[in-house]
């Protein structure tokens, strides 16, 4: 339903939000600005960085026909990230490529050390590029991180440091342990005085809408995940300079918990969300978005989606039936496809039809199994084993 005095806000029966961005503007071109931030350029850089790394392989995109069809809409292409290296997760192609960029610059990894926070996935690219190159790092998680992903991050050499509350609050924990030891922070997040780091992961991000499109994926909607908004930025800048105005619609996907970038859209500024953040979407449990993403998706991205955590709940074990583990935080994009997706005032705000191509990035596999079977029912191994 429409709400009264509010004409780009809708409301699914699924519990969806779907807000068209009142700041659009389709036609406005991809300036030197823009190009500041992120670039082909600087996203061809970044492939050709991390496709030398052993054991690259660009992840599959699947085609998801049957959820298609469920849907109304000619196709369903999902990328799943979970074969991503070592990590299952896209966040190699962000955390580990800054981490590496900034060794190259240095012309040394001697006597540097990295610390960011994480939700879980960003800390462990980090982690796991610091330990590719000699590098000391020291992760922050906040008090809900799980004790898997915890260790995971640990696994890599990483000291992983607990602070108390949200991720917001890790975020300026390590802001402080750096600016008191002289570390280099390595973090999406960009914020005044902090913005080089964060071009570098965000540049790398870009390389997911790169792959895909040499992987022959042309769609007309994509729907992307939001946390701080790096990856929406990340992708949405590969499409905006490459296509202009005739780029598909980018619709950003977050937890109705943690939806800073929705509320920055509704408030047509940059606007930060307190509280705990609560979200079994642990990896987009952020609460301020980054300066440097907001400034291209403030004007480039067509809406913003949130939903609540039953909507993931069912993404994971839609795709289990299919034999595709996916995380939490990894269904959000086409869980929000699929929240909003039997709504008819929904389907004609985004132009959705029987002829819309979507594309999905799973941006996350079964990254903490425990988690993953109580949710699922099932080990993530298993259902793996039935596409294999």
């Amino acid at each position: 339903m429409l709400f009264d005095g509010m004409p780009n806000l809708v409301v699914a029966a699924t519990g969806a939000r779907l807000l068209v961005n009142p700041g659009l503007d389709r036609n406005r071109p991809y300036g030197e600005a823009e190009r500041a931030i992120l670039s082909l350029e600087g996203a061809r850089l970044a492939h050709s960085t991390i496709s030398a790394w052993p054991g690259y392989a660009a992840t599959p995109v699947l085609s998801l026909d049957a959820l298609a069809a469920a849907s109304g809409l000619a196709a369903i292409a999902y990328k799943h990230e979970g074969r991503r290296f070592a990590l299952k997760s896209f966040k190699a192609l962000g955390g580990a490529y800054a981490v590496e960029r900034l060794v190259v610059q240095r012309g040394s990894a001697e006597g540097l050390t990295v610390t960011c926070a994480t939700d879980g996935n960003h800390g462990r690219a980090v982690a796991w590029g610091a330990s590719r190159l000699g590098v000391k790092a020291v992760i922050y998680v906040h008090e809900t991180v799980s004790e898997g992903r915890a260790t995971a991050i640990a696994a890599f050499g990483a000291e992983v440091r607990r602070v108390p509350g949200n991720y917001d609050d890790a975020v300026r924990a390590s802001a402080e342990a750096a600016a008191a030891n002289d570390w280099t922070i390595v973090s999406d997040t960009s914020w005044p005085g902090y913005d080089l780091i964060p071009r570098d992961v965000m540049q790398g991000y870009a390389v997911l809408a790169m792959e895909a499109e040499e992987q022959g994926a042309a769609p007309t909607h994509v729907f992307v995940q939001g946390g701080v908004g790096g990856l929406a930025a990340g992708v949405l800048s590969w499409y905006w300079e490459l296509q202009g105005a005739g780029r598909p619609r980018v619709i950003v996907v977050e937890p109705e918990t943690a939806d800073c970038l929705y509320r920055s859209a509704l408030a047509g500024r940059w606007t930060a969300v307190g509280g705990d953040l609560d979200t079994i979407m642990a990896g987009l449990a952020c609460g301020e978005p980054s300066q440097l993403a907001w400034a291209l998706l403030a004007p480039g991205a067509d809406a913003f989606v949130t939903i609540p955590d039953a909507r993931a709940a069912d993404a994971m074990r839609d795709l289990a039936d299919l034999g595709i583990a996916a995380g939490e935080s990894g269904v959000a994009g086409l869980a929000g496809l699929r929240a909003i997706a039997g709504d008819a005032a929904c389907r004609a705000a985004l132009g959705l039809d029987g002829a819309s191509r979507v594309f999905c990035i799973g941006t996350e596999g079964a990254t903490d199994p425990v988690i993953y079977r109580e949710i699922v029912g099932r080990d993530p191994e298993d259902v793996e084993r039935m596409s294999a």
